[in-house]
């Protein structure tokens, strides 16, 4: 019988942020997967400003692993970088909201 004991510190970040370029009214996705499951104190950060949970921010999280930001409807202001932090651990990335030009 193998008991496995996964600590917090021993906790990585196997996949990072990417940086995201989307355009006004569309979606955007940022995911962070981390090298186990339970690590404490997870929150997203747009500018320094904390995130949380409503019908614009998604934010979701599967096997405790691999979490991910879904921020709906976006808008130019939006654009800015976006953080994730579990624990000590800390992935940023830039989000770059594009406007649409009507040429007439």
């Amino acid at each position: 019988l193998l008991l496995l004991c996964y600590t917090e510190e021993a906790a990585v970040i196997v996949s990072g942020l990417k940086n995201t370029d989307v355009f006004v009214g569309e979606s955007a996705t940022f995911t962070c997967e981390l090298s186990y499951p339970g690590v404490k104190n997870v929150q997203w950060w747009l500018d320094g400003s904390p995130l949380h949970n409503n019908f614009v921010t998604e934010i979701s999280q599967q096997d405790g692993m691999i979490h991910t930001l879904t921020l709906n409807d976006v808008a130019c202001h939006d654009s800015g970088t976006v953080t994730f932090r579990a624990g000590s651990l800390i992935s940023s990335a830039k989000l770059l909201v594009k406007g649409i030009l009507l040429l007439e």
